[in-house]
């Protein structure tokens, strides 16, 4: 098998919408400290997706415009990283909410989540690291055909002590564990490409 070491083009979704959120900042961690040859970058648009509705999505050719942009950003990665918080024990309705739209083919009948790879990670202030939302994101992702990678898995808890908010960094332990998620993701976004 022919390996591919092109440029990885890597979406990060960070499944709250508060500004200062401990799963923005993971996210961001991850932008700061991506392997040589991957790209990612931060998607900034998930408060712009509207309830999921599927009178709305037959009314518009593309589907409402936040929806429009977030599966084009999505199309155009070779993988996504979800940060996800957890909420009540669950996953965040928001995020959810981006998988359902998601999940729903675009105008020319392009699923884009099939056969995607993603990596889930997330943090909470709680002492279970998101342990929950991430295995019910894995669940919901099945669904879709998404490719999720198995292992290594991060659950940061207690991050307001994992993260430093005047230094405005995650501890080294993080940081060195989100570096492991982030290695291993590349190699399996490249064994997931097809092959010449």
């Amino acid at each position: 098998m022919q390996i591919d070491h092109a440029a990885i083009r890597v979406l990060a979704i960070a499944g709250s919408l508060r500004r200062e959120s401990y799963n923005r900042r993971l996210v961001e961690a991850a932008a700061a400290i991506a392997p040589p040859g991957m790209s990612l970058s931060v998607y900034e648009g998930l408060a712009e997706v509207p309830l999921f509705d599927e009178d709305q999505e037959a009314a518009g050719v593309d589907g409402p415009e936040g929806v429009r942009r977030l599966r084009e950003a999505v199309m155009a990665a070779d993988g996504l990283l979800i940060a996800t918080p957890e909420y009540n024990q669950s996953l965040p309705g928001v995020l959810k909410n981006a998988i359902d739209w998601l999940s729903r083919p675009d105008p020319n009948g392009k699923e884009v989540l099939e056969a995607k790879p993603i990596a889930i990670v997330g943090a909470t202030t709680g002492p279970w690291g998101t342990r929950i939302a991430q295995s019910q994101l894995r669940h919901a992702l099945a669904a879709t055909g998404s490719l999720t990678l198995p292992a290594p898995m991060l659950f940061v808890r207690d991050a307001a002590r994992a993260y430093d908010s005047v230094a405005r960094r995650y501890d080294d332990a993080t940081r060195d564990r989100l570096h492991a998620v982030l290695d291993a993701f590349q190699a399996w976004i490249r064994l997931s490409r097809p092959t010449a």
